[in-house]
């Protein structure tokens, strides 16, 4: 008897927990499944396959064995022999992140710049049109205790933002794409352009359908003089347990001449140079930086790999992001911009370098 009742008791709890599990992901920042018209227009697209999307080449999330041990000694080498300096350490912030707080509603409506708010948001203009990317101005997840910002580096909010032509969604994950940020930002939103599937989240938020461009891979729009290419990258998606219901990518933006390449988050594979040979003539490329490990080679670019990238793309220009505001991984916090100190010593490469909120301009043509 007491055994039925300690199993009913079991069973009570497992069936609270799985309606509580079941509740909390109906909750608007876990973004919408995609369906209807929607989702039969991602199973035309040639990257998705058995319900998810897939990459270009095969891409385990993580590395085991043989080719674990090869990639960590890499890694390693690389980092003691270039880096020496930061090869062990603090993988958050000693102190407060010295930011730059600027008036962001009275930006110059004219010349090329850009604001990087840490991470991978940044807010940049060619020629009068202004582009936001990855917005996130808060906690980078769904819950408000787990991966916060690092003191200082939150030093704006969506409403400090003046109006964007484009906003660009590289991937959904929390640390690219967040709830409340996009909401807040949607009147002043002109055009929302995402991969496939992540239009869904956008939509349950409050954006018009008119509003958001939804594409595949390789494939463009042109809006008024400004044409932006949906680029492959090598990644995956998900705000919920499923793996790559949505795609993810990269993005070329053309307007006046001038172009501009947003990574967004990947490992290091052949679309590189497939992407430099297609676009001969990169103005700046923003580029990954952080929140990698050995472990993940695949889905986000080691250090030992950047230069790689730079040179396939063909580009002389470079911003990394990805870095200085969240401690995503195990890395020492200096690392980024140290590898960036490294690889600046090669005279016929420009990183653009600026503080969190800082006002920096571009040389565009």
């Amino acid at each position: 008897m007491k055994r039925m009742k300690t199993l009913l008791i079991l069973i009570l709890i497992l069936a609270g927990i799985v309606v509580l599990v079941s509740a909390c992901m109906s909750l608007p920042t876990f973004g919408a499944k995609p369906k209807g018209e929607r989702l039969e227009r991602m199973k035309q697209s040639p990257n998705f396959k058995d319900g998810v999307f897939v990459n270009q080449e095969p891409t385990p999330a993580m590395v085991r064995g043989e080719m674990k041990d090869s990639i960590d000694k890499l890694y390693r080498s690389f980092i003691l022999d270039s880096m020496s300096d930061v090869s062990s350490g603090s993988r958050k912030p000693s102190g407060k992140i010295n930011a730059v707080s600027a008036d962001l509603r009275n930006l110059p409506s004219e010349g090329d710049w850009i604001v990087w708010f840490g991470h991978s948001s940044y807010l940049f203009q060619v020629s009068g049109v202004r582009f936001l990317v990855d917005p996130v101005f808060g906690t980078a997840s769904p819950v408000w205790f787990v991966n916060k910002p690092v003191e200082g580096s939150d030093i704006y909010k969506p409403e400090d933002l003046p109006n964007i032509d484009y906003l660009i969604i590289t991937h959904d994950h929390y640390d690219h794409m967040d709830y409340t940020t996009c909401k807040k930002l949607r009147e002043k939103v002109r055009h929302a352009v995402c991969p496939l599937g992540v239009d869904a989240h956008l939509e349950r938020w409050g954006y018009r359908p008119g509003q958001i461009v939804e594409m595949d891979w390789n494939k463009s729009i042109s809006i008024n003089g400004v044409t932006i290419y949906c680029l492959p990258q090598r990644h995956f998606s998900g705000r919920t347990f499923k793996r790559n219901p949505t795609l993810w990518a990269s993005f070329m933006i053309e307007t006046d001449g001038k172009t501009i390449f947003v990574a967004g988050d990947g490992g290091y594979g052949r679309h590189f140079k497939e992407i430099g040979k297609r676009f001969p003539s990169i103005d700046l490329a923003i580029l990954e930086n952080g929140q990698y490990n050995p472990q993940w080679p695949f889905i986000h670019t080691l250090p030992y790999q950047l230069r790689q990238v730079i040179d396939d793309l063909g580009v002389k220009q470079i911003l990394t992001v990805h870095h200085g505001k969240y401690a995503e991984a195990l890395h020492p916090w200096e690392e980024p911009e140290r590898l960036v100190d490294y690889l600046a010593k090669d005279s016929s490469l420009t990183f653009i370098r600026p503080a969190i909120g800082e006002l920096t301009s571009l040389k565009l043509r």
